[in-house]
C-alpha cells in the first residue's frame, strides 16, 4: 500500500498536541501532589510540636516557660486531634465539631476512623505513662488534596475545547480550500472548453469527417461535465428527482466503455422499482466512477465489480463490492481522508470528494461495509428514502 504521507503527518501532529498536553497535565499534577505532601509534612511536624507541649504540661515541669507551651497549644485551631490514654479512653479533643446528641457515639466511631489512617504520635509522660495523639488533616489539607483532580479536570476540559476548535477552524479553512479550489478548476475549465466548441463549429462547417466531430464532441461534452462538476462542489448543488436505477447504470455505462474488458461489472436493482429521488445527478456519476476507478486499481485492471441496489421502508443503499486487494481494518476510516491514497502520484482527493457528495450534499453515509485483504471491499452508501 502506498503511502498516505500528508494525512500520517496530520496524525503525527495530532500525536504530538497530545503528547504534549499529557506532559503538561502530569507535571501540574505532580507538582500539586508534592505541595500536598509538603503541607502534609509540616502539618505532622507541629503535630510533634504539640504533642511535646502536650507532655510538658502533663509531665508539670518546673524548668520550661509556660506561657509558650500554652500559646503552642492555642495555637493549633484548624487541625483536628483526640488523644487517648493506653486504654484507648479519650482524654482531650480539639477542633471537632462534636454533635449534642450521640457525642460518644460519634468520637469513637471519629477515633476508629484516625486509627485506621494510622495518623499517631506517642506522647512520652512518664516510664508507666504513654498517651497517644491522633490527629486529622486540616480542613484546608483536605481541599488541596482534591485540587490536583479539579486542576485536572479543567485542563482535559480546556484541552478537550481547544482540540475541537482547532479542528472545526481546519475544517472550516478546509471547506473554503475545497470551494475556492474547485471553482477556479470550473473557471480555468471554462475558457478552453467554449474554445473547443467553436472550433468543433468550425470544423463541422468546413465539412470534416462528421464521425471525428462526434468523437471530439464527446470529449468536448465530458469535459464540460467535469467542469460542471467542480463548479457544483464549489457551491450548494441543487438536487432534483432522478432515476437512481437510471443514474447508476448511467455511469456503469460510461465505465464500461473507458475500461479493459478484463473487468466486469454486474448491476443487480430490485424487481420493485425505487421512486425518483432527490440527487445532483453531476456529482452522484461521479460518486460512481470513483468508486469503479479505485476498485480497478485495487483490482490491478482485472476483476470482477457488483454494484447492488436495495431498500426498505425508510432507506435506499448501493453497496460496491470488488474483487481486489482489500482494505486494512485499521484503515476503514482514514481512507476517507484528505491526503492518504496508496498510488504514487494520487493526490489522495478521490474518496474524500465522495464522503462529501454523499454526506454534505446529499445527507446519507458511505463507509467501508466489509474487507478481506487478497478477497476484496465492499464500499455501501446509505440515503433516505424520500
Amino acid at each position: 500500500m502506498a503511502h498516505g504521507n500528508l494525512y500520517d503527518a496530520r496524525q503525527k501532529l495530532k500525536i504530538a498536541f497530545l503528547s504534549v498536553s499529557v506532559l503538561l497535565v502530569a507535571l501540574f499534577l505532580v507538582i500539586s501532589n508534592r505541595l500536598v505532601e509538603d503541607l502534609s509534612t509540616e502539618e505532622r511536624n507541629k503535630m510533634e510540636i504539640w504533642a511535646e507541649a502536650t507532655r510538658s504540661v502533663a509531665g508539670d515541669q518546673s524548668d520550661i516557660d509556660m506561657n509558650l507551651v500554652l500559646k503552642i497549644l492555642q495555637s493549633n485551631t484548624t487541625i483536628p486531634i483526640i488523644i487517648v490514654d493506653s486504654q484507648n479512653n479519650i482524654l482531650q479533643t480539639h477542633n471537632l465539631d462534636i454533635p449534642d446528641r450521640h457525642g460518644e457515639q460519634f468520637l469513637q466511631k471519629k477515633l476508629q476512623s484516625l486509627k485506621e489512617k494510622q495518623q499517631v504520635i506517642e506522647i512520652y509522660i512518664d516510664k508507666d505513662t504513654y498517651q497517644y495523639l491522633y490527629y486529622d488533616d486540616s480542613t484546608l489539607l483536605k481541599r488541596l488534596s482534591y485540587f490536583p483532580y479539579i486542576q485536572l479536570g479543567v485542563m482535559l476540559l480546556f484541552l478537550v475545547i481547544a482540540y475541537f476548535a482547532l479542528m472545526s477552524s481546519k475544517k472550516a479553512e478546509q471547506n473554503k480550500v475545497w470551494v475556492g479550489l474547485s471553482k477556479e478548476t470550473a473557471h480555468q475549465l471554462g475558457t478552453p472548453i467554449s474554445s473547443l466548441m467553436a472550433w468543433l463549429d468550425m470544423l463541422e462547417m468546413q465539412g470534416t469527417d462528421s464521425e471525428l466531430i462526434a468523437d471530439m464532441g464527446k470529449d468536448v461534452h465530458r469535459l464540460s461535465v467535469i467542469a460542471e462538476r467542480f463548479s457544483k462542489i464549489g457551491s450548494q448543488p441543487e438536487r432534483e428527482p432522478a432515476d437512481v436505477t437510471e443514474v447508476i447504470e448511467a455511469a456503469v455505462d460510461y465505465m464500461k466503455h473507458r475500461i479493459s474488458g478484463k473487468v466486469q461489472i454486474e448491476v443487480h436493482t430490485p424487481e420493485e422499482k425505487i421512486a425518483p429521488q432527490p440527487l445532483c445527478r453531476p456529482l452522484i456519476e461521479w460518486v460512481f466512477e470513483n468508486l469503479c476507478k479505485n476498485a480497478i486499481d485495487a483490482m490491478d485492471g482485472e476483476g470482477h465489480i457488483e454494484i447492488t441496489l436495495s431498500n426498505n421502508d425508510s432507506r435506499y443503499y448501493i453497496d460496491i463490492k470488488d474483487s481486489g486487494k482489500g482494505i486494512a481494518r485499521n484503515r476503514f476510516k482514514t481512507i476517507f481522508h484528505p491526503g492518504y491514497t496508496t498510488k504514487r502520484r494520487g493526490w489522495g482527493l478521490g474518496l474524500t470528494l465522495v464522503k462529501r457528495i454523499i454526506e454534505e450534499y446529499h445527507d446519507g453515509r458511505i463507509y467501508v461495509k466489509e474487507s478481506e485483504l487478497g478477497k476484496g471491499t465492499t464500499f455501501r452508501i446509505e440515503m433516505k428514502l424520500l
